[in-house]
């Protein structure tokens, strides 16, 4: 049985940057992935910020399959047929690098994974991790998978699986989400000619522009709806705490279709056509819903530990984040011989010191 020096569960952001990192600090890294390809079951509203990413890829923004530079940010209050705008747009977000950028998860997340491979990331996609291995003292030793022969040993596991964090959830690191820590949130990609998209939203060529869209757009409930432009395609959707949901007997789906159908909305999607439909599960718990982050051998990253600041729409930056930060720090628990619960730790004490860990404490009161 190969032994790995490192083993990331999940190919997203946050995996596929733990990887990374690891890699470059001397780490024979395997990721399993249980989609087709990373990026294939991946959902998220669709802003990348420039900052964290370049990071991780310097001049990924020469590179990547990006939509469009976010030159403008925008903010619609929806009450009835009314709307209320407002937004901020600076030239400086138009020049390279650029602030933030619209993306397709399906074309970025593939894109980052074989920069992994570049480094030396061996990828295995199609593969479910089942449950955590273990020594008989308790200690983590691997992964098991439903493939046949499919137990992988490794030194330190990270776990970059998702919000609904079932292996976490094994290993006593995650409890079950309640509905007041969960939004529901659904998408559709609606196709439109690029010149269509920059006339109705005063974009030049090439440049694109967001909406977030309250009151009404989420019918009074905890949530946000947002527009995003694509180079041919607008993002549109809508995401709701579940606790709220549950109350009025909402439906993600109708609440979509009202948002596009309020005339401010239809007029910007007009002649459009829904080209796909996703739907996710988003954390929303804030700070105070932080599972413990660590154990012996094991670390967890991105929306599996609840990294999701809600507030301004960050997620996938977060995510990265904490997956270099988990990287380098397995790759010093390996360097080290010291993966104990107290090594791994680390993890938890230098996330403190990033906007990771700071933002989402001041914002800890907060309703998300």
């Amino acid at each position: 049985m190969e032994e790995f020096d490192v083993i990331v569960v999940g190919g997203g952001p946050a995996g596929l940057a733990a990887a990374i990192t690891a890699k470059r600090n001397g780490m024979n890294t395997l990721v399993i992935e249980r989609g087709e390809f990373p990026g294939a079951k991946n959902v998220m509203g669709g802003v990348l910020y420039t900052e964290p990413t370049s990071r991780l890829i310097p001049d990924f923004w020469q590179q990547a399959p990006l939509e469009r530079p976010v030159i403008e940010q925008r903010y619609a209050l929806l009450e009835g047929d009314n709307a209320f705008t407002a937004g901020y747009r600076s030239p400086a977000w138009a020049d390279p690098p650029y602030n933030a950028h619209t993306v397709l998860r399906a074309k970025f997340d593939r894109w980052l994974a074989k920069k992994a491979e570049e480094e030396g990331v061996l990828i295995i996609n199609e593969t479910v991790v089942e449950d955590l291995l273990y020594k008989p003292d308790g200690g983590v030793i691997g992964v098991s998978t439903g493939r046949a022969e499919g137990d992988v040993r490794g030194k330190v596991v990270i776990l970059a699986e998702g919000v609904n964090a079932l292996i976490a959830k094994k290993a006593g690191l995650h409890t079950q989400l309640g509905p007041e820590h969960v939004a529901v949130a659904v998408k559709e990609i609606i196709s439109l000619p690029r010149e269509k998209i920059e006339d109705r939203f005063c974009l030049e060529p090439g440049q694109g522009a967001t909406i977030e869209l309250l009151g009404d757009a989420t019918a009074g409930m905890v949530g946000t709806a947002f527009i995003y432009t694509n180079q041919d395609s607008l993002s549109v959707g809508i995401g709701c705490l579940m606790s709220e949901m549950l109350k009025i007997q909402a439906n993600a789906n109708d609440l979509l279709e009202r948002l596009k159908a309020h005339p401010f909305v239809r007029k910007l999607i007009e002649g459009g056509e829904t080209k796909e439909y996703l739907g996710h599960l988003i954390p929303e718990g804030g700070y105070k819903a932080i599972p413990k982050m660590y154990r012996q051998g094991v670390l967890v990253v991105g929306d599996a530990a609840m990294l999701v600041n809600g507030l301004h729409r960050e997620g996938s930056n977060l995510a990265m984040s904490s997956g270099m930060v988990a990287g380098e720090v397995a790759a010093g628990a390996v360097n080290s011989h010291d993966l104990s619960e107290q090594s791994m730790k680390l993890y938890q004490d230098r996330l403190k010191e990033t906007y990771v860990l700071k933002d989402l404490y001041k914002y800890r009161n907060t309703a998300h």
